[in-house]
């Protein structure tokens, strides 16, 4: 068997049309059975599985016995001649199951131990525990599931690449290394050996350099961006992730939300989604207002709504105090909800009181008959008045908006979850406008930027960015699926003063803004022209396309909740050396 031809097919393309012809195949054993002198091997490639058939009328016994004692997951090369298989043992589970390879030759070239976690599973059969998965990632990402995930990555990255460069988007890199900037979250830092005491930082988004490239004129860029952020991680959050990154000249709102529809709608077609555009906007009071939360999911119904009148009319305790306090009370009428229990709308007010809430009351009816919490202060009729029929109930959360808007975003969830698994539409994608430009900070109370300080203020409300910051909303944009966010943009600020006006409403002192943005200052005052952009969440949207259920699965080697990588062990602690190269040292 010639080492100089590997391969003439992979194993998951052999098809019947192959039947007669001679084929050189390279894979992992899948699976073997011995079945009365003859071996099968289910034999596995990037590409899928084919049965190897090795028997002593067409192998020979020295084949066989090299086929009966190969292991799971070693890695072999065979050579044979691909035949039908006999219409009784046809497998339609494959898609190579009307054929197989009886294989003439056979030879072990990358023997593997036993595995670690089993990489062939059973129908029903549970995985191992993602913390083994991501230790054993090489064996992991043997599995059909995260092959499908990464060639479907693979597929939306090229896709994006080729509607970005149609628009006319010219793909630019920017630095990895560059200096720290406030963003929302915390920087990875990089001690500079060679600049003792300073640090690069780690970016955690291209902003500034993409803003630079619209000043520099280059009109249109987009990039496949590694972003960097010191944050604590849920599964939709990683520290190293991607995205699909750009910015664009001459432009106001409604181009940037063109474009970056073009694109998401290319991404959901390569998935096999067929999604309508223009995508409905919605002002961002609106959607705090309707549903608690600025990335709404859309497929359903249960919308929030201001009850304040009806209770504070009925002198009900759970609401008095914080009607008092000029607070609200807002609900969700369920239909159907009368079929919530006790034990239904307790777990729902515990989930309401660890959000900060006060808890939830609630009330059901059946006929004439009401029950719940709070259902000696209402009757038919003024139930009818708040929406809620013969088989429904009503959910009730009081308190300031903050506060409400929170609990009642996630009683909705919880509702959609119980009562309406189907959705009406199964792709509702939407853009949410007029952000607040600031916003106060719960813990100093100064104003901080509600996205990033780059974004432009509203047209409309410029005037008021002196005297009543926080009343200024933002040309910012967000994409929203499925109660998802998929990404954000906005209109940047072009003007210099504006910009260091901005900044000072941060708390930026004259120094620290010259420091920190100094750079930037001259650029736009260099002459710049309107620009915006947009930032895809990456991995998000892959995600979501793939339907799996963490970002660990859509990447290859990712780090755990803890910001660990299981795989190779980082972070490590550097030695001593290292430490003193970088002039550094660790303080117990």
């Amino acid at each position: 068997m010639s080492a100089t031809s590997w391969r003439t097919h992979r194993c998951g393309a052999l098809r019947a049309e192959h039947v007669g012809q001679r084929v050189h195949l390279g894979g992992w054993v899948h699976r073997r059975r011995d079945l009365g002198g003859i071996v099968f091997l289910d034999l596995r490639d990037r590409d899928g599985l084919v049965q190897v058939a090795v028997g002593p009328a067409w192998s020979g016994a020295e084949v066989v016995e090299r086929a009966s004692a190969v292991g799971a997951e070693s890695v072999i090369v065979v050579e044979g001649a691909v035949v039908s298989r006999p219409p009784e043992a046809r497998n339609p589970e494959m898609a190579t199951g009307a054929v197989e390879v009886h294989a003439t030759a056979l030879r072990v070239v990358g023997p593997a131990e036993v595995p670690a976690i089993p990489v062939a599973r059973g129908k029903g059969e549970e995985l191992p525990s993602e913390e083994l998965r991501l230790r054993y990632r090489h064996l992991d990402l043997r599995r059909s599931e995260m092959l499908h995930n990464l060639t479907l990555r693979h597929r939306l990255l090229q896709r994006s690449r080729r509607t970005l460069s149609d628009l006319g988007f010219l793909e630019i890199e920017t630095p990895i290394l560059t200096k720290p900037t406030p963003e929302g979250a915390r920087d990875y830092l990089v001690p500079s050996r060679v600049h003792p005491g300073e640090c690069y930082a780690l970016p955690q988004s291209p902003q500034i350099y993409k803003q630079l490239l619209m000043v520099a004129g280059f009109d249109r860029y987009f990039q496949i961006a590694r972003c960097f952020r010191d944050e604590d991680l849920r599964n939709d959050r990683q520290p190293e992730f991607t995205q699909i990154d750009l910015e664009a000249s001459f432009v106001g709102q409604d181009d940037v939300l063109e474009v970056v529809e073009a694109v998401l709608v290319a991404l959901w077609d390569e998935a096999g989604a067929a999604v309508p555009r223009p995508f409905p906007r919605l002002a961002h009071r609106d959607v705090m207002e309707r549903f608690g939360t600025d990335k709404p999911d859309l497929r359903y119904g249960f919308e929030l709504r201001d009850w304040s009148g009806p209770v504070a009319a009925r002198e009900i305790p759970f609401a008095a105090p914080s009607l008092a306090n000029g607070g609200r009370v807002r609900g969700i009428a369920v239909p159907g909800g009368a079929t919530l229990s006790r034990k239904d709308a307790d777990a729902l007010a515990t989930a309401a009181k660890e959000l900060g809430g006060s808890g939830l009351a609630w009330v059901k009816r059946q006929g004439d008959q009401l029950s719940g919490s709070v259902a000696k202060y209402f009757d038919v009729e003024s139930l009818g008045g708040l929406g809620v029929g013969d088989g429904d109930a009503a959910l009730f959360a009081a308190g300031p908006d903050a506060v409400t808007s929170t609990v009642l975003d996630r009683v909705r969830q919880r509702v959609i979850e119980r009562f309406q698994a189907s959705p009406a539409i199964p792709h509702a994608f939407a853009w949410i406008v007029d952000f607040p430009l600031f916003e106060r900070d719960p813990e100093t109370g100064q104003a901080v930027a509600a996205h990033h300080p780059f974004t432009a203020p509203h047209p409309d409300d410029v005037d008021r960015l002196a005297s009543d910051p926080l009343s200024c909303r933002a040309l910012h944009y967000d994409a929203v699926y499925n109660g998802n966010e998929l990404g954000s943009g906005s209109i940047r600020i072009t003007d210099p003063a504006v910009q260091r006006a901005v900044f000072q409403h941060l708390g930026l002192s004259a120094e620290a803004i010259e420091s920190r943005f100094g750079f930037l200052l001259r650029a736009l005052a260099a002459g710049a022209p309107p620009h915006g952009g947009f930032a895809i969440g990456f991995d998000r949207v892959t995600m979501l396309l793939a339907e799996a259920g963490s970002l660990r699965d859509v990447i290859a080697f990712p780090k755990t909740t803890a910001a660990r990588a299981l795989f190779e062990g980082a972070p490590a602690a550097p030695d001593a050396a290292e430490l003193a190269a970088l002039h550094l040292r660790v303080i117990p």
